[in-house]
Order: structure tokens, then sequence, then C-alpha cells
């Protein structure tokens, strides 16, 4: 599963892309939802196969034109998408599995690798940053969300990097699990709902080198791994499941889940185009003061202070992503940041 990378509006494009668009509103009643999703990400009037510049676009001119629905009862992604909302197609695993067909089908042929979500710069970004962040953390050192603070290189941080258990959630091809590897991660595993990804992310990790990475379809909603994770990496899979129509609700089983992945005094670094750095803290917050008043515990020892520290704190973000000026605020396309588990 992989995020957005929003790119500046082009009228033509924008044209050209809403009719893509609506060519897939026409497909949705489809019995087979593969159908739709496979005829909306590949097939154009710009040939059977879209580059990637153009799938971008395609994917961002959905994004631009959401119109996301009250939440209702949670319902399985593996149900219908409303017609009405184009961009939710993105939420569903339907459309993973008919774009992984696809980055498949071209790896085969090709020896494409496929696209990388958010672009190489930000991947290399995260990993680099990523690779800091754990190093400093494992000589106890937490950042004081001020960046310059450069963690050992060479073989003492190779040595505090091989500790860490990675999970790359919706990993998708798996690009990114690595990046870290050549960052000095070794202990890698990527999970993702579609079993087509896994398969393009595993053939693409035997090819380049990086045999030792595990690879299990798992869907991070309704995970089965029983493991915990040092690391957990997500780029941009929460932004597909908010796509989903019922985006608020998964969203809340996403905090649920991943806060059982990650092990206590572990890092969850989330990157998105969806969301703000303020944005994703406040997610946060929202699902610590849900935790806070459900927790058992706290009928037990109400005066305990442990009791009350929050299930997630921020402790960090990249500060070095290009920004924009608009109405008056500065923002930047693309989020990373990192939380520390209790």
């Amino acid at each position: 599963m992989a995020g957005i990378r929003l790119q500046p509006e082009d009228s033509d494009v924008s044209q050209q892309t809403r009719a893509v668009a609506l060519s897939a509103v026409d497909l949705v009643s489809d019995d087979d939802r593969s159908i739709a999703a496979d005829s909306w990400s590949i097939k154009s009037e710009y040939g059977s196969t879209l580059d990637d510049d153009q799938r971008h676009a395609d994917a961002a001119e959905a994004l631009s034109n959401a119109n996301f629905r009250a939440t209702s009862d949670y319902s399985s992604d593996k149900d219908e998408p409303d017609s009405e909302a184009v961009s939710s197609m993105l939420g569903f695993q339907s459309y993973w599995d008919a774009a992984y067909t696809d980055e498949l089908a071209n790896f085969r042929e090709h020896g494409h690798a496929g696209e990388v979500w958010f672009g190489d710069d930000v991947m290399e970004v995260v990993a680099s940053w990523t690779k800091t962040l754990c190093i400093d953390i494992s000589q106890g050192r937490i950042p004081n969300h001020v960046d310059g603070v450069k963690g050992e290189a060479g073989e003492l941080g190779d040595k505090l990097l091989s500790s860490w258990n990675v999970l790359d959630i919706g990993t998708g091809n798996g690009l990114l699990l690595q990046e870290l590897a050549k960052q000095g991660f070794s202990d890698l595993t990527g999970t993702d709902y579609s079993e087509r990804g896994i398969n393009l992310a595993q053939s693409l990790a035997n090819r380049d080198g990086f045999p030792n990475i595990k690879f299990l379809v798992d869907d991070v909603l309704e995970t089965k791994l029983e493991q915990v994770f040092q690391l957990v990496m997500d780029k941009g899979t929460l932004d597909a499941i908010g796509l989903h129509p019922d985006g608020p609700v998964k969203r809340m089983m996403y905090w649920d889940s991943v806060s059982r992945l990650v092990a206590s005094g572990g890092i969850l670094v989330i990157t998105s185009c969806n969301s703000t750095k303020d944005e994703l803290l406040q997610e946060v917050e929202s699902f610590n003061q849900r935790k806070s008043a459900t927790a058992p515990e706290l009928e037990v020892a109400k005066d305990d202070e442990s009791c009350r520290e929050p299930l997630f704190r921020y402790v960090n973000h990249v500060r070095t992503y290009p920004t924009f000026m608009f109405g008056g605020s500065v923002g930047s396309r693309v989020a990373t940041v990192a939380f520390l588990r209790k």
C-alpha cells in the first residue's frame, strides 16, 4: 500500500486525468472490482501502461476531488466502493492488487522496479533520518526536537542498528526496506495486504541483493503478527487507509493495531502527504486520550503517574523537506513524524 505524492496542478494534465477518473466511475458497478481499479490506474488515452508521472497525476487528481462521506459502521475493505467517490478506490485492496499486478508484469518483462510513492528523494531522506534517530535513541539521546544532532557513523552505528528489528507496514514494492538495509539495518520485515505487492517486493529484494528481507502478507487492520518491533515504518499506508469511505473508523483501527506492534520504548515513523505534522500530532493525542479513558489499570492505580503517561509521544520530525507558502501559512507537501511508545 502506498500514499499519494501531490504535485502542482497543471490545467492540461488536470483535464486529461479528470477524464481518466470519470472513466473509472463508469466501471465501478462492474462485478469484478479489479477491472475498475485496473482500468483507472493503467488504461487511458496515454497508452496501455501509464508512465510514473501520469500515474502520479491521476492519483493526485482523484485525491483533490475527494468527497468523504460520513463515517459508517466498519465494513470490510473487500466491499464495493461508493461509485460517487472515485478517490475511495485508493482505499480498497482491489485497487492495489490491480496496480501491483501491472507492476509485477512490468518487472518480469522489463525489470522495472515500479513506482516510488513520494519519490526517491523523500525515501532516501526518511531512511537516513530514521537511521540517525535510532542511533541517538540507542545511545540514550532522545532528540530535543532539533535537527543537526548526528548519531555515530561507521562500525559503531552499524552495530547499534543491527539490534533494531524493523517492520514496514503497507510495504508495497519493499523499496523503503532496501533503503533502510543500505543504511545499516539488518532485521527487516515488510507486510502488505496485497499478495501481489508482496510477490513484487520479494522479487525486487532477491534481484537487488537483499534476500534476507522478510515479506509477509498481512493486513495491518487485522494483523496476525504476534511479534513486536522496535521500529515500525509507515510511508503512505495511513494515507491510503484514510481514503476508504470508512476512513475515520479504519484510522482508529489502525492506531489500535499499530500500538500492539510497536515495542515498549520503540519508535513509530509515519510519512504522510495527506496529513500535516500538526494533524498527525492531534490524531495521536486523540488516540492517547481514548486509550487513557478505557485503560483498565486506571481503575486500579488512579494515582500512579506512569498510568497517565501517553501511549505515544512526539519525538521529532523531518525539517528538510521543501516548503511552500499558502494563505499566509508555511507548509510542506510531505510530513515525516516520529513517535516514541511508552
